[in-house]
């Protein structure tokens, strides 16, 4: 189990995970925390599974945002595998009723790009300029487009790319929803250079035009070290899905080697630019 979605509801933090059994699908489990670190309660079972033919082969690496009463999960559906390895994103979502009380009502399942082989969608946690916002990646790059209903999505356009001879230099992706400050909106992203390691940096984006990136780390702020993060399904491997603010911390939910699930804390100035 690993790549956890984080989001704060109710004073608890509240853990979508990844996890595979032998038949290697993945499937969405449950997790609650009310410090962030001791898990209170985990489900027995999966509370979002397949069931299309697009996501055959299982949900992955879910992104869950908090908008008004309801909350997004935007989600990697892969189809047959073995046949043509199609993967998509999915976007389903489910009232914060629902959700607290355990009752698995998820509302129907779309595509916003049907057939795109496309992946690390999520969603802003507010309407800007009277739009949803939604991250996604094509590869190698993160890439924004929006809606007006959550249905049809338009005016796709690049965002952040890899920087040659840099520990991001192979492609970038998101992790969790990025986080409004007075600075501008706090954004966590994966990157992987050509050794295939992936480590976690910051971002921070224009307030009011997120597809300006007004700030970005030239180092990881985590990278792979401990063993369960160098050795496991796949090596060398720090993947977020999603950070929480949380008694004036951020705790960042990750994945380690594609097997375990970590957190990592930091002071919000250690994220900040410099001044």
């Amino acid at each position: 189990m690993f790549n956890a979605a984080a989001v704060l509801v109710d004073k608890q933090v509240h853990l979508l995970y990844r996890a595979m059994g032998n038949d290697r699908i993945s499937r969405l489990g449950y997790a609650v925390s009310a410090d962030g670190y001791t898990i209170n309660e985990r489900l027995p079972e999966p509370v979002l599974t397949p069931s299309s033919a697009e996501e055959k082969e299982g949900c992955e690496d879910p992104r869950v945002t908090l908008i008004d009463d309801k909350l997004y999960v935007a989600y990697t559906a892969f189809g047959d595998y073995a046949r043509d390895k199609v993967f998509q994103i999915a976007l389903t979502s489910i009232s914060t009723n629902d959700f607290l009380s355990k009752k698995w009502c998820w509302q129907d399942k779309s595509l916003p790009f049907p057939g795109i082989r496309n992946k690390n969608a999520l969603l802003f946690p507010k309407k800007i300029n009277n739009q949803y916002v939604m991250f996604h990646r094509l590869d190698p790059d993160i890439c924004i487009a929006k809606s007006s209903d959550l249905q049809n999505w338009q005016g796709l356009r690049f965002v952040m790319g890899p920087r040659l001879d840099s520990w991001d230099s192979l492609k970038v992706g998101t992790t969790g929803p990025p986080m409004e400050l007075n600075e501008g909106w706090l954004f966590l992203y994966h990157g992987v250079n050509f050794e295939k390691t992936y480590c976690l940096g910051v971002a921070l984006l224009n307030k009011n035009n997120v597809e300006e990136v007004i700030y970005r780390c030239k180092e990881p702020i985590l990278k792979p070290e401990t063993a369960y993060e160098r050795f496991g399904d796949v090596r060398n491997v720090v993947y977020s899905c999603g950070f929480v603010a949380l008694d004036d911390k951020i705790l960042v939910y990750y994945g380690g080697a594609d097997s375990v699930l970590g957190v990592a804390t930091y002071d919000l100035a250690e994220l900040l630019p410099k001044k």
